[in-house]
């Protein structure tokens, strides 16, 4: 892997594809953390309690101030920095929708409830993350051959165990994309691969960074031809 790549990221659950990439961790334990944690998650707040809504066009400080506005509301919490001009916020309905009102208010162009079942990354995710820590702690997952730019610290590790904080502390953070792909051009990356279903993430680099290569893989025809 390490000939391959200099590092690895992933965006929220492709962390933990990206740890497996990397060689922290076999296939079908991967599979099954992911399945208890989509399960857990899931479980951590009953349906219709919680809600998520994308806010395009506005900034980390901006956001903070709609937010502050909100939380008199209820709790509601930047979920994802995804990319200039678009961060998620996450939280218990009533003060997400109240965020989004204020944010109406103060001329943001677009703001989007997402059909989700869950708040992801945010407090009131906690019991997901009590449940992550035990099966993480009783997982097999060693020293990966490649670093990985990790979502809720944006710094490069290989630690299992360091790899295992993070993916606890996943669950309820926030999911730094904007600055891992910042740190990752601050670091030399000039080539990003992005591997998957569609293309979200190579538009998301684009936003992020310029003058970089962008390579999408969906198909194994894909990885011949660029491979």
């Amino acid at each position: 892997a390490s000939q391959i790549a200099d590092y690895v990221a992933g965006h929220s659950l492709g962390e933990y594809s990206a740890i497996c990439a990397a060689g922290g961790l076999e296939l079908d334990e991967t599979a099954r953390l992911l399945r208890l944690r989509g399960q857990s998650m899931q479980q951590a707040v009953p349906v219709g309690e919680g809600a998520m809504a994308a806010l395009l066009g506005a900034d980390i400080e901006q956001t903070d101030g709609f937010l502050e506005q909100a939380q008199q509301t209820g709790l509601v919490q930047i979920a994802n920095d995804n990319a200039p001009g678009q961060i998620v916020i996450s939280g218990a309905a009533p003060a997400v929708h109240k965020a989004m009102e204020i944010a109406k208010n103060a001329g943001l162009r677009r703001i989007v409830e997402l059909p989700v079942s869950a708040p992801f990354h945010c407090d009131l995710m906690a019991p997901a993350a009590d449940i992550m820590a035990q099966a993480l702690a009783e997982a097999k997952m060693t020293d990966t051959a490649i670093p990985v730019v990790c979502n809720v610290s944006v710094s490069p590790e290989t630690s299992a165990d360091r790899l295992r904080q993070n993916l606890v502390s996943q669950v309820t953070g926030r999911v730094r994309w904007r600055e891992t792909i910042e740190f990752l051009a601050e670091s030399g990356v000039t080539r990003f691969v992005e591997l998957g279903t569609g293309k979200v993430l190579s538009g998301l680099v684009k936003r992020c960074v310029k003058d970089v290569e962008i390579i999408s893989l969906e198909t194994m025809d894909d990885i011949k031809t660029h491979f």
